[in-house]
């Protein structure tokens, strides 16, 4: 099931319309179609090998779309990719940074390359929302990987984007500290209207901060809404088991 493309409005920061990527004979997107509007978050939910991390690669500029358009803030990602990007940031569990640079450094040395005012304002600020202000000095090899993940949250958050990218965002983080993203996210989202668009395995969370979710299958949108109208949808009680439903391909 297709999601009906909206008419592209002032509120829309996030449009694919008719997206398609191949990688040779293989279909990793197939004709998908959605808007996201300011301050939603969204969540993409999908089994391993459904297209997700494509899907946002080609939204963030990395991989160029066999077909379709992608628009950001209501800008062509093809033809304004740098005024985009400046405005829109990424993280994901499974990026990692300069090993041999502190905490501290690796946050100043993207503070720059995002070209941040008030550098040092800014970095204080992400560091004691993560909690990782204690870290500064600790050289990034000697990071765990749930305070690796903290870092590569504040970093995403070092120039303010209007459009966050999230790649399982708190899988490497014990239940306190994903909590706590998870309440930092959704303040983020009240107060600056910030855009999420997110990936995630965690069920309990999809369905927590979710204002919808669009279901992914073999490059296919095949459900959307929000997470009680896909649940009402699949006939199930939560959507843990709706996502079993839709990767064991029972009808």
């Amino acid at each position: 099931m297709q999601e009906t493309v909206q008419e592209t409005t002032q509120e829309t920061v996030i449009e694919a319309r008719h997206l398609t990527k191949r990688f040779g004979s293989v279909a990793a997107v197939c004709n998908v179609s959605f808007c996201i509007s300011t301050g939603e978050i969204v969540g993409l939910l999908g089994p391993n090998g459904a297209g997700k991390t494509t899907l946002i690669q080609m939204m963030l500029g990395l991989v160029t779309p066999t077909s379709g358009e992608i628009f950001l803030l209501g800008k062509d990602i093809r033809r304004d990719t740098e005024a985009i990007l400046s405005q829109v940031n990424f993280s994901s569990t499974y990026v990692s940074m300069p090993t041999s640079l502190t905490l501290y450094e690796n946050l100043s040395i993207f503070a720059g390359l995002y070209g941040v005012a008030r550098p040092e304002e800014e970095i204080e600020r992400v560091m004691a929302w993560f909690e990782i202000a204690p870290l500064r000095r600790t050289l990034t090899k000697h990071l765990s990987s749930g305070q690796m993940t903290r870092l590569c949250l504040a970093k995403a958050l070092l120039n303010r984007p209007r459009v966050l990218f999230l790649d399982e965002p708190t899988a490497s983080l014990d239940p306190d500290a994903a909590d706590k993203t998870r309440a930092r996210l959704r303040s983020l989202r009240d107060r600056d209207q910030m855009t999420i668009f997110y990936t995630s395995h965690n069920m309990q969370e999809m369905e927590s901060i979710s204002d919808r979710i669009l279901l992914l299958q073999q490059g296919e949108i095949v459900a959307a809404g929000t997470p009680a109208e896909v649940i009402q949808n699949y006939g199930k009680d939560n959507l843990e088991d709706v996502f079993l439903k839709v990767a064991r391909g029972e009808s």
